[in-house]
């Protein structure tokens, strides 16, 4: 349906309000993923993985039907969910785009952290990111969101973590569903873990930029701005959000004409381009 946006409905629940508006105003923060409310308590979590294979797909509107609080994993990246988006097809509605269109620069910051978005004339993430593990270090990138660029350079980097953090969630009874390695790259120092190692020699500053995607297509529609992450997260990027929509003149909504829409992400995304990992 045109300007339906994106919409989660739990079909576990029977009773009450199932549907959940994915938009920044119904996230619960946390660090460690992005999760979404209704007004009646109904939940779903680890969403930002699903979001940026949509908005890197060019869909604006979906219904997205979970039986359960969480969406899956997979392989810890977004490749499947675009390839599964682009097996399906998508639909071109008699409507026209709307974009949210940045116009003030805005700044949030966690102590080393900060997120900004800053006007621009396409979507661009900038990601910055530095661990002390040897294996992650310090990592870099800059990337225009549109001629297909999501899947071509980001939807198959995963998650990442630290061997230690894997063992202090074992140890408290968490993270039991799978081997390491399966749904998230595990560094251990200066070693990878993982069976096959890295799809990207600089794989965890590509998913940062994967996430960022996800959480800022919560904004409602999509961004024309410049986003800049340094040791961001989900929690910070939501908390820019939050802060742009509460700016006088920060942001605007705009209807795209054709040179507009073709810099969004999702335009020029062919099916070859898509990587061949999931």
């Amino acid at each position: 349906m045109a300007e339906h946006g994106i919409w989660f409905s739990r079909t576990d629940i029977l009773i009450g309000d199932r549907l959940i508006a994915a938009r920044w105003d119904n996230v619960l923060r946390s660090p460690l993923c992005t999760r979404i409310e209704n007004a009646a308590g109904v939940q779903v979590s680890t969403i930002e993985h699903i979001m940026a294979a949509l908005a890197g797909c060019g869909v604006h509107n979906a219904l997205v039907e979970i039986d359960g609080p969480e969406v899956p994993i997979l392989d810890g990246s977004a490749a499947p969910f675009v390839r599964g988006i682009m097996q399906r097809g998508l639909r071109v509605l008699s409507a026209p785009v709307r974009a949210f269109e940045i116009l003030k620069t805005v700044t949030v910051t966690d102590g080393l952290a900060s997120a900004t978005l800053a006007p621009a004339d396409t979507l661009r993430i900038d990601f910055e990111i530095d661990f002390n593990d040897e294996a992650i270090g310090h990592q870099k990138k800059s990337l225009v969101m549109n001629n297909g660029s999501f899947a071509r350079e980001l939807c198959d980097s995963r998650t990442f973590c630290r061997k230690a953090d894997v063992d202090a969630m074992r140890a408290n009874g968490l993270a039991l569903g799978g081997e390491p390695g399966e749904n998230a790259v595990v560094f251990d120092g200066a070693d990878v873990l993982s069976p096959g190692g890295l799809r990207h020699s600089d794989e965890p500053v590509r998913h940062k930029m994967l996430d960022a995607l996800g959480d800022l297509a919560l904004a409602g529609a999509p961004l024309i701005g410049h986003y800049t992450g340094v040791r961001a997260g989900h929690s910070l990027t939501n908390t820019l959000l939050r802060k742009v929509f509460a700016t006088p003149g920060a942001v605007r909504m705009v209807v795209c004409d054709s040179r507009t829409a073709s810099r969004l992400p999702g335009y020029g995304l062919i099916w070859d381009e898509i990587p061949a990992v999931a």
